[in-house]
């Protein structure tokens, strides 16, 4: 034991020389070939005191980075997100200035905008010459390994004989997108998984709201009641609700934990990354509804960037990596175009940012965060990747924009399961999805107005002239004109809405809620004809438009359809009507949300043609989920043959919940306590 202790601090002491060797001849090679880089007097220099002077150089930036560089990060993880990243060559040409400076050689002068560059190449170089000499050591492997995710390693890992279980999302990915990828060869890992076998691939279906805030808060915390769709209007609090929104957040997790039971999938030693919701996990990091909590060491929403970033050679490949995506899509973007490809989508604005972000910086966090969580023993560890879900959002499910990303993120999937190896216990990896996306392209693309300018066309309310000239305008107007020829003006004025009173139209994919605010209540069906006599039958006839649910007052709810269809919810098993071709299932998960407390007044959903498997979004995305209609609605289960297999017809989140929960339970006890109203089931 002692003398392998002493051939590890050799190893270690080894490794550090040669690093520190490589960057000095770094150091040698920019000063020579960069003007504003002098690491020598103006009169000249020995070459041996050259040499001492970049070593001196590079000695003390190495230092400076491994002491001072984590507190840096630690002083400005209250900085934004995106501005940290573009910091990070700032501070790094920051810590190269002062190297020089505290030089015993006293030589060395280097223009602030070129210490930048010197300083990216030195923590690039440093961290490939440092990862190279550790490949084959696998202690050295692990102990780098753990310190990017700045984990606290635990002496005595509770269970380590036991196996962990990593639940890891791919945001957005398909069940038919996935086979896709697989069988074009974007994702050898996972296609080994599936050809060896070690692991079986379920579809389920999602519910009606078929987007990550009621998936990933049924799985995680196994309930999504009252969750219609990803932003909608609740009258009884005056608030918009979004999902991914901290404070909304925040109450959607109590109201889960309250109805469920119980704290989440994650409440024993479990681990939460990336996520909306905590599932109760003791260590959270990059999770949304703890964002709006006083900020600790333990709880702080964005403690996994300071884990990242605190090495500076991470940071700044991380940074590196950030700008190149950013150009990535610029060019992209620029070849859709010249290309005159269809459907598109704007995609400049801030938009390259907020692709860069999610395809690499919480990619990159992510998974250095949950590799440090299976590297300190974490039993249960549940985290989220978002890259593929937004690139497929702009450019299209089936891309080969995205399928670049699957790509990547298989990559990282082969980390990871390298990591496993390192761990202090076996881990079963399970794969798996949200929702999926359905193409097509924009309702407002298509018919040249918005479902907000429809809505407000057929409540005879001003919209822009753009939208005015359309078809669709024209045609809401005259409905409007028709209905208030009608008699019945008395019934009418009843419901007349405020001057200040206006429709909210909130959309969420291709699913549309429409509330009237004024009213304390859900509008029934009648209360709506009375008000606005054109509104609801300018939708259901519109072509663009599948169905609508509407509350009834003389059958409980009802679907609404072209040509005057309107099919009571408890009709449905026997004729389906407009929802006969959005497949099995629509029928169940029209009827539960119709039970939801904040259902809107007019739940609209887009036109669908099975055919093609397109919808129509509402919002500006060409790949698009929320409603009902296609791939949207087959997100995949990747999991262990080792795991019993999940249930055929797996529908809903709240059943994945049940069945992630009892692989848990076939790790070697419960995971999650049990309610008594449960035990009583049981």
């Amino acid at each position: 034991m002692v003398a392998g202790r002493w051939r590890r601090v050799a190893s270690q002491v080894g490794r550090s020389v040669t690093v520190w060797a490589v960057s000095t001849l770094t150091m040698l090679v920019l000063a020579g070939i960069l003007p504003d880089f002098q690491i020598q007097s103006p009169d000249g220099d020995s070459a041996t005191r050259i040499a001492v002077t970049a070593a001196f150089g590079a000695g003390a930036f190495g230092l400076l980075s491994a002491v001072v560089w984590p507190l840096l990060v630690r002083l400005f993880l209250l900085v934004p997100t995106l501005v940290l990243g573009l910091l990070v060559f700032v501070l790094n040409g920051s810590l190269l200035l002062l190297a020089l400076r505290i030089n015993p050689s006293g030589r060395g002068e280097v223009a602030p905008e070129t210490a930048v560059v010197v300083a990216a190449v030195m923590s690039a170089v440093a961290s490939a010459t440092g990862g190279a000499l550790a490949v084959r050591d696998d202690d050295a492997y692990r102990r780098r390994l753990y310190r990017l995710a700045d984990r606290r390693r635990r002496s005595h890992p509770p269970g380590t004989a036991t196996p962990g279980t990593l639940f890891l999302q791919l945001d957005g990915v398909g069940h038919d997108v996935l086979l896709s990828a697989v069988g074009k060869g974007l994702m050898p890992t996972v296609a080994r998984w599936l050809e060896r076998p070690t692991h079986r691939l379920t579809s389920w279906r999602t519910d009606w709201s078929s987007q990550t805030g009621a998936s990933q808060l049924g799985i995680l915390h196994g309930s999504n009641h009252d969750v219609p769709a990803f932003r909608w209007y609740e009258k009884d609090r005056g608030e918009v609700m979004v999902c991914n929104r901290p404070t909304s957040a925040v109450e959607l997790q109590r109201r889960a934990v309250e109805r469920a039971g119980h704290g989440g999938l994650l409440a024993v030693d479990g681990a939460s990354r990336g996520n909306l919701f905590s599932g109760g996990a003791e260590e959270q990091a990059l999770v949304l509804s703890i964002a709006t909590r006083r900020r600790s060491r333990e709880t702080r929403s964005r403690a996994g960037y300071f884990a990242y970033f605190s090495d500076p050679a991470n940071a700044v490949r991380t940074a590196l990596s950030f700008f190149a995506e950013v150009g990535r899509e610029i060019g992209q973007s620029v070849l859709a175009r010249a290309r005159k490809e269809r459907p598109r989508v704007s995609r400049g604005g801030l938009y390259p940012l907020v692709r860069a972000f999610a395809t690499v910086v919480e990619r990159d966090v992510v998974v250095a965060a949950v590799m440090g969580d299976m590297l300190a023993g974490h039993t249960a560890i549940y985290a989220d990747l978002v890259a593929y879900d937004e690139v497929a959002h702009h450019s299209g499910p089936m891309s080969r924009d995205a399928g670049k990303v699957l790509q990547r993120l298989d990559r990282s999937l082969a980390l990871i399961e390298n990591v496993a190896e390192h761990a202090p216990r076996r881990y079963r990896i399970v794969l798996l999805s949200d929702h999926g996306q359905s193409p097509g392209e924009t309702f407002r693309t298509r018919y040249g107005l918005t479902l907000a300018d429809l809505v407000r066309a057929g409540c005879g309310l001003p919209v822009p002239r753009k939208a005015e000239r359309t078809h669709s305008g024209a045609e809401a107007r005259a409905a409007v004109r028709a209905a208030l020829r009608r008699p019945g003006k008395e019934s009418r004025e009843q419901y007349r809405p405020a001057r200040d009173s206006e429709p909210i139209v909130l959309a969420s994919g291709n699913l549309g809620l429409v509330s009237f605010p004024d009213v304390p209540h859900r509008m029934s069906k009648e209360e709506i004809d009375a008000r606005h006599p054109a509104l609801l039958t300018t939708l259901a006839n519109h072509p663009g438009i599948g169905f609508l649910l509407v509350r009834s007052e003389e059958h409980g709810g009802v679907v609404l359809g072209p040509f005057g269809t309107e099919i009571p919810l408890d009709r449905l098993d026997e004729n389906p009507g407009p929802l006969a071709d959005f497949g099995p299932g629509a029928v169940e998960a029209v009827r539960r949300t119709h039970s939801f407390p904040h259902t809107a007044d007019i739940m609209v959903n887009s036109w669908y043609d099975p055919a093609e498997g397109e919808v129509l979004a509402f919002e500006e995305q060409i790949g698009s989920h929320g409603g009902l209609g296609g791939a949207q609605a087959k997100p995949f289960l990747l999991s262990p043959l080792v795991l019993s297999e999940p249930p055929r017809d797996l529908t809903g989140a709240e059943q994945v919940h049940q069945v992630l929960r009892r692989w848990l339970d076939e790790a070697g006890g419960p995971q999650v306590p049990v309610t008594a109203q449960e035990e009583k089931a049981a």
